[in-house]
């Protein structure tokens, strides 16, 4: 073992749980990043209508059928929805008396809540801070913490047997739905931000991610052969997380059997990643904005398949001076379409796949 390993291990901070179970693999999944959700008299206007019509399409998933080049068929009830970072737009904001990041968080908290009882959600979810998110807890400056909410459901989340492994900090966990194991890493699976990125070190702290991803592996999953599902606010293709943290990130993984690594923060996308010199890679969805769309993902013990269910002619309108307005015509369709065979390698590895789509 590592020795950051033995000095986490010394935390003993993480709970130990039942294995996981031994029958058949049959996983159903919501994923999806950055709903950016804004006060209503936001300078730029806000879409948070838009992501409740997201969760309203969400909550009747199972009345919707697969695409036909996935195999078709009604879709199963998902086991919960990963939410994965820039929950709020304004991380540490207050104007005049007003708290704004409060106010953002209540139009957050109203939609997703907790086990999927206590929102407009009617599924549990898992979520992670980004970079609109705020600071640490501690570290704010204008009394609300969003990070600080994060903790306090995760302990919920701990409590009720939601998730099985919490960090010291409240904020990185994991959990396991069948034997897939998933790990949270919030912002990046990195430990501090590199001395070569110059956004803000606060804002942008990492909190000892990776440290927890190579402890909970070790952990939770050994030498088993399990699949293993990372998730962050940010992917392999943003300079907020360093490219030698990239491969830091993989040479803790790479033992491990990485079959899926789903991140936010940029546009919507599928692709295969790993570094220089690596052969095995890894697939990578990029969830986009809630506002546009989510991906249902289905794991099984053969097979992985993935689809953006996404807003048809969904159309933002920009005036200079003015906030952004959308109009929608209600309709609903499928892209960014993923089938692969586990325990192999994907087609087209390093390539894009499908084009890239930006979220408004």
């Amino acid at each position: 073992m590592s020795t950051r390993s033995l000095t986490l291990a010394a935390l003993c901070g993480w709970s130990l749980v039942a294995g996981p179970t031994t029958e058949a693999r049959d996983v159903t999944f919501i994923s999806t990043s950055d709903p950016h959700y804004r006060h209503a008299a936001h300078r730029a206007g806000n879409h948070n209508e838009l992501n409740a019509a997201s969760i309203d399409e969400m909550n009747r998933i199972t009345e919707v059928e697969w695409p036909a080049k996935l195999g078709g068929g009604l879709i199963a009830k998902p086991r919960g929805v990963l939410s994965i970072g820039d929950l709020v737009d304004d991380g540490d904001h207050r104007e005049g008396g007003r708290s704004i990041t409060e106010e953002q968080w209540r139009h957050y908290a109203a939609d997703f809540g907790v086990d999927g009882t206590d929102a407009r959600l009617k599924y549990p979810t898992f979520e992670a801070w980004g970079n609109h998110d705020g600071p640490p807890v501690g570290k704010e400056k204008h009394g609300f913490s969003t990070q600080g909410q994060l903790v306090a459901r995760n302990r919920r989340r701990l409590a009720s047997g939601q998730i099985s492994s919490l960090d010291p900090n409240g904020l990185h966990h994991s959990w396991d739905w069948d034997d897939v194991h998933f790990v949270q890493l919030n912002m990046y699976p990195a430990d501090r931000q590199h001395p070569q990125v110059k956004y803000n070190a606060v804002w942008h702290d990492p909190q000892n991610a990776l440290a927890f991803l190579e402890q909970d592996l070790a952990e939770k999953v050994g030498g088993s052969g399990r699949p293993v599902v990372l998730l962050s606010h940010c992917g392999f293709d943003t300079d907020w997380w360093h490219p030698d943290d990239w491969k830091a990130a993989y040479e803790v993984a790479k033992g491990y059997n990485v079959i899926l690594y789903l991140y936010g923060h940029t546009g919507t996308g599928v692709r295969s990643w790993a570094p220089e010199g690596e052969t095995r890679k890894w697939e990578c969805i990029n969830d986009g904005h809630t506002d546009v769309g989510f991906f249902v993902i289905r794991i099984t013990d053969e097979r992985l398949r993935a689809g953006y269910r996404c807003k048809k002619n969904l159309k933002v309108k920009v005036e200079p001076g003015r906030p952004k307005t959308h109009t929608w015509d209600g309709e609903w369709e499928w892209k960014f379409l993923v089938d692969r065979q586990l325990n192999a390698e994907p087609k087209g590895a390093g390539r894009e796949r499908e084009g890239e789509l930006a979220a408004p």
